[in-house]
């Protein structure tokens, strides 16, 4: 008989959870601003997204918008850790979410500017000094948690952070097109109030002075630089070490770049194959969010003990299917005129069954990554995981909206799906035993 996986709880369930943390009193300052900082800036991704296709029409500079966003978070942060090792935490998370208020207040107020309305370049521009400011943040927060909460905290304090970042992408991606649909800079001045409110938060946290070490800043920042590079080997040498961590690193990766390349999209098929204005994104992103909730709950309630690699390899052809569908939905509705009468409840559906499948494809890969891998190793995995997903989306990207413009957004998302049902019968064949338990 074999033994049962105890399910994954969150802290909150134990006596050291979510609320015993909240008591601190600096540390509930510092999460508060994380929250409202993460939602400003997940209103200014999906609205920049949203804008940027206004503005030029195409999905091209939408991607370039996109990664003007996401590459100074590659670029910047071995920088941002040495300031943050040398600079006092406390200004530099205030300072940072007061600068980038004024970054993102700048982009309504250029439209006031006769010559700057439909300009793209100055929107390319605020984004790269937005996003460059705040890679500044995560840093010092990070050096800052320790030395306000008691070691036995660490690992609730870093499952907040996950959960507020999955949460804020989650209603970012919901409100950001409602808001826009109200009024199209509305997000950036709700942004802008949001991330005032997170400096203002961190300016009334009780935070420790940076104790002064007497290394030399050119030889520390050797240091650091050295440890970076270590840390990188070693995570990559576990990579290799383990074929099912390859896989399902790889396997979070490709489901990432995906979303990256439809979100890219989104605009154009919106406004160009459903035929609803790019603001009304929302009924795209709205059933999306609900179906990746859905699959959460079903995944942790009901499907825990399914083979993983089933549930993996079903999600990654259903997802093929389904963009396989939308692909031709441009010329179902030729065929089928009522299609584009109900042409929101077609475009609905198709986005509850993405957000589901997306969902059952990153969970069960992600849990992999947090179950096979020690807490020596983990956080080492999980930075380079991210470092991967920022540093290698810039081609695909460019190259999907590139092609969009060129032979259209139908046909793109078509190529995606056949690419993602030839992945999951590759993974089929060759990666099922990977994902096989461990002998208890």
């Amino acid at each position: 008989m074999t033994a049962v996986e105890a399910p994954f709880r969150f802290p909150v369930e134990t006596p050291g959870g979510f609320r015993t943390v909240l008591r601190f009193t600096a540390f509930r300052n510092i999460w508060f601003a994380q929250l409202a900082a993460q939602l400003a800036d997940k209103f200014l991704l999906f609205s920049l997204i949203i804008l940027a296709f206004k503005i030029s029409g195409g999905s091209t500079p939408v991607a370039i918008v996109l990664l003007t966003y996401t590459v100074p978070s590659v670029l910047l942060a071995p920088p941002a850790g040495v300031i943050a090792d040398r600079v006092n935490r406390k200004q530099i998370m205030m300072w940072s979410n007061f600068g980038r208020a004024g970054a993102v207040a700048l982009i309504p107020l250029a439209a006031l500017v006769p010559g700057l309305q439909n300009d793209f370049l100055h929107l390319l521009l605020i984004t790269l000094i937005f996003s460059s400011v705040g890679q500044l943040f995560a840093p010092a927060e990070a050096a800052v948690i320790p030395t306000i909460l008691p070691r036995s905290a660490l690992i609730t304090a870093n499952s907040m952070a996950l959960l507020t970042m999955v949460l804020t992408l989650v209603v970012g991606g919901a409100l950001a097109p409602i808001l826009s649909r109200i009024d199209l800079y509305a997000p950036y001045w709700m942004a802008a109030v949001l991330l005032t409110i997170a400096g203002a938060l961190i300016f009334a946290s009780d935070i420790p002075p940076l104790e002064r070490t007497h290394e030399p800043p050119v030889t520390e920042s050797r240091n650091r630089f050295h440890r970076m590079v270590v840390d990188i080997k070693e995570g990559l040498d576990a990579l290799r070490a383990s074929p099912g961590l390859m896989l399902a690193f790889g396997q979070v990766s490709i489901a990432v770049l995906v979303l990256f390349m439809l979100f890219t999209l989104a605009p154009a098929y919106v406004s160009h194959v459903i035929g609803i204005a790019a603001q009304d994104s929302y009924v795209i992103l709205g059933p999306a969010t609900g179906g990746a909730i859905l699959s959460a709950v079903l995944l942790g309630q009901f499907l825990r003990h399914v083979d993983r690699s089933r549930i993996l390899i079903g999600s990654l052809i259903a997802n093929g299917v389904t963009l396989l569908a939308l692909a031709a939905v441009p010329q179902a509705m030729v065929q089928v005129p009522d299609l584009r009468v109900h042409a929101r409840i077609t475009g609905a559906v198709f986005s509850l069954l993405l957000g589901i499948e997306f969902g059952a494809i990153m969970i069960p890969a992600i849990t992999y990554l947090m179950e096979s891998t020690s807490d020596e190793l983990r956080g080492r995995i999980f930075a380079l995981l991210y470092m991967v997903i920022n540093g290698v989306t810039a081609i695909p990207v460019l190259a999907a909206a590139a092609l969009s413009d060129l032979v259209g957004t139908a046909h793109v998302i078509g190529g995606l799906g056949v690419l993602l049902v030839a992945g999951a019968v590759t993974f089929a064949i060759a990666g099922r035993r990977a994902f096989a338990p461990a002998p208890q």
